[in-house]
């Protein structure tokens, strides 16, 4: 008996469960939901494009009752479709990576600066010069008083 029984309580939990996936997945946020979305956080839709056709007016010559006659026609020669950029709005973790990039970059263009600077450094000698002319004469003078 109590077998039975915990199987039908298994069976209606796991049925629970399937029918809450089921309604999660039927009524989740669709895609014009988040086109909107977009849109109010500053998406410019690609609406504008340009189509550019050149059209030319060709003549061809043909005979016609012993007489030449140019015959006219219409034709576009070129078809150019240009379409303006779409601004995408970054996400919070796009930007955060960018900035650390950026913040990174910059830490290690210091340190190549820094190690530039102190390659580049010339020792200074005239100080060690005066330094070792002053320990001279103190020891000259120390040894006058002895």
């Amino acid at each position: 008996m109590q077998t039975k029984l915990v199987q039908v309580l298994t069976y209606k939990k796991n049925m629970r469960i399937y029918s809450l996936i089921c309604v999660l997945t039927m009524f989740s946020c669709s895609a014009n939901y988040h086109y909107r979305k977009a849109i109010k956080r500053g998406l410019k839709p690609l609406i504008s494009s340009d189509t550019i056709r050149i059209a030319t007016i060709d003549s061809i010559p043909v005979v016609r009752h012993d007489t030449i006659v140019y015959e006219k026609y219409f034709s576009s020669k070129d078809t150019i479709v240009h379409y303006e950029n779409v601004f995408v709005p970054k996400t919070r973790l796009e930007t955060r990576i960018e900035y650390k990039i950026h913040r990174d970059t910059i830490r290690l263009e210091t340190r190549v600066e820094v190690e530039r600077a102190k390659a580049s450094k010339q020792p200074n000698y005239l100080l060690w010069v005066f330094l070792i002319v002053l320990v001279l004469a103190a020891l000259q003078l120390f040894k006058k008083f002895i």
